[in-house]
């Protein structure tokens, strides 16, 4: 088996994703095309050596539709030998095309990939797809699926989370994130995107609500509640009975965010690497995708996590720094609880909540984060893991070489 080394890791800022947000503006063509270029000249990259492009998209529909990934990398002018394949596995979709690289690289069927995700959530909305799990009343009550905001709710509800702590958890998070942004941490790896005239909109994650306190946090209404009402509750207490009632504690301030953006990662062989004259950061030494109860839903980042932990023959001890999306604060909470994950190790730099989550992107951005932390503190090993819709789960081993 070859070594899936990374060789480099970048991406865009987050912008807000609604209308006033930034990138409104830039379609995720655009966000692609910026990315594409931008990693191909700060590796001096011939791209006629790329054998293919995979990125995660969630909603791929409209301006994301019809196969961005080949799409963008014509517009960007890369060789035309270059492939390009769109997929989607929900909020783990740029994680999945990470792992997917890996293991073409790893077949020796290909030798150098580039792999990652986008989204345009202001332009773009979750859900614009209307697939059946969102809006088929008869196969959402056949197989009792609810609303991921519900399913956080659950989650809480039967750990036992109350609502102040998963608003010091979100409060954490906005302070961590907030602290990384001032100290540059994300400097290395965000690429600043300009409009048509050149002229600057954002070179910096922009969700970031600056100043926040646990008063705020506590002022929010509860977000999900009205879903619960329209009978969502319902399903959810018929597959676990052990529960009278569910307890909406999740709001806008211990949720993530939607947002903007697009990241991408250079995957490749040894032998490729000394060819394109490429340094490797690190090696992903194991994947892995699991599923889980459908209802539930969002408990899948600990048994993938598990699962990946076991192809590697390791243990959860040997994880030296780890990133676990921050879809919702009790997914954080319930991962950490289950894998005994101290806390000064786990999401250092803060997450979705405080940054937003872009979707199919996400998961590329957690991983250079992640390796760019390592890096920092001249750390061996880390894992990310994302939750994922339909009760699956995805995590990631990477060690630095």
């Amino acid at each position: 088996m070859n070594d899936a080394l990374v060789f480099d890791a970048l991406r865009t800022p987050r912008g807000r994703g609604k209308s006033d947000g930034s990138l409104y503006e830039i379609r995720p063509i655009q966000l692609l095309k910026v990315t594409l270029q931008a990693i191909a000249q700060r590796n001096q990259l011939n791209t006629k050596m790329v054998d293919d492009v995979l990125i995660g998209c969630v909603s791929p529909i409209d301006d994301q539709g019809y196969n961005i990934a080949k799409a963008a990398v014509m517009y960007a002018g890369w060789d035309t030998g270059v492939s390009g394949m769109q997929i989607n596995r929900f909020c783990a979709s740029g994680l999945e095309a990470i792992n997917l690289a890996a293991m073409k690289v790893r077949s020796g069927w290909d030798s150098l990939i580039v792999a990652g995700g986008v989204e345009s959530m202001s332009r773009v909305p979750m859900g614009s797809d209307m697939g059946p799990l969102m809006y088929d009343p008869e196969i959402i009550h056949q197989i009792q699926y609810i609303p991921q905001g519900v399913s956080a709710d659950l989650i809480a509800t039967r750990e036992g989370f109350t609502r102040d702590q998963l608003d010091r958890y979100a409060l954490q998070s906005h302070q961590r994130a907030e602290q990384a942004q001032d100290n540059g941490r994300f400097a290395r790896s965000t690429i600043p995107i300009y409009d048509q005239n050149g002229l600057l909109l954002l070179d910096k994650d922009e969700y970031l609500h600056r100043g926040t306190t646990l008063e705020i946090l506590s002022d929010l209404p509860p977000a999900f509640s009205t879903y619960g009402e329209w009978g969502f509750d319902d399903l959810a207490l018929q597959k676990y009975p052990d529960i009278s009632k569910s307890n909406h504690v999740h709001t806008a301030g211990n949720s993530s965010g939607m947002v903007d953006g697009a990241a991408l990662l250079l995957i490749g062989s040894r032998d490729i690497g000394k060819e394109a004259g490429l340094t490797p950061r690190a090696r992903i030494i194991s994947t892995a995708t699991v599923s889980v109860e459908p209802t539930i839903m969002l408990t899948g980042a600990g048994p993938a996590t598990e699962k990946a932990l076991k192809i590697a023959g390791m243990t959860s001890k040997d994880i030296n720094l780890w990133e676990c999306n921050e879809a919702f604060a009790s997914v954080v909470l319930q991962f950490q609880q289950e894998l005994n994950i101290p806390d000064d190790i786990l999401n250092v730099n803060g997450g979705s909540i405080a940054f937003g989550h872009p979707l199919g992107a996400t998961g590329a951005m957690l991983l250079g984060t992640l390796l760019d932390e390592m890096e920092r503190r001249d750390l061996q090993t880390g894992l990310v893991t994302l939750c994922v819709g339909g009760g699956m789960g995805v995590a990631t081993i990477i060690e630095r070489v």
